[in-house]
């Protein structure tokens, strides 16, 4: 079991280590190999502390219950940083443990998101995905609609990406509400 909360500034150590894990794994064969062996968790810890203190209330983690609780995932949105799209809020990131997936906690800390979304005026939001990378489909899975494909430049080289829109993040959290009612 585990329990989805805001992400503390004493969180940035583990979130930088969830983030390099899940990029080493996730990613290999996808993104140059310097850019994953070129990782650092202390520099992506220092990034998350950093970003923790400007927008504490934006990032979201998934933290094993019990004593000593380690975290599993995490999560951070905002506003769209790109003012041509058509979706209010955008979800940055979305890591869970390789070896904590499948359980529901991506879909956890993905509501979790959305409901901060909107709490912040965002209705809509967009999540970009490397093409190759499978999770992509756990987008659709969660209504997710293809909505815009783009390279972004990884290391020098552009690598395909797809971007998934909700464009009514209310409906899809009320859903998903009574979805839970029913069990």
């Amino acid at each position: 079991m585990s329990v989805i909360r805001q992400a503390r500034l004493g969180d940035a150590r583990a979130i930088g280590r969830i983030e390099v894990e899940t990029w080493r794994t996730t990613y290999a064969g996808m993104l140059p190999d310097r850019v994953l062996l070129g990782m650092s968790e202390q520099r992506q810890a220092g990034s998350w502390a950093s970003f923790l203190r400007h927008r504490p209330g934006d990032v979201y983690v998934a933290e094993a219950e019990g004593a000593g609780g380690r975290l599993l995932g995490f999560g951070n949105c905002g506003p769209q940083r790109d003012p041509a799209f058509a979706f209010a809020g955008e979800v940055y990131t979305l890591y869970v443990l390789p070896d904590a997936q499948g359980g529901g906690l991506g879909r956890q800390l993905l509501l979790a998101l959305f409901a901060r979304l909107l709490d912040g005026g965002h209705r809509s939001a967009l999540v970009w995905v490397v093409r190759a990378n499978p999770a992509r489909f756990f987008y659709e899975r969660l209504g997710g609609k293809l909505a815009l494909q783009r390279p972004i430049p990884v290391g020098g080289r552009p690598i395909d990406a797809m971007g998934y829109g909700w464009t009514d993040l209310g409906a899809v959290l009320e859903r998903e509400a009574r979805s839970r009612a029913r069990f």
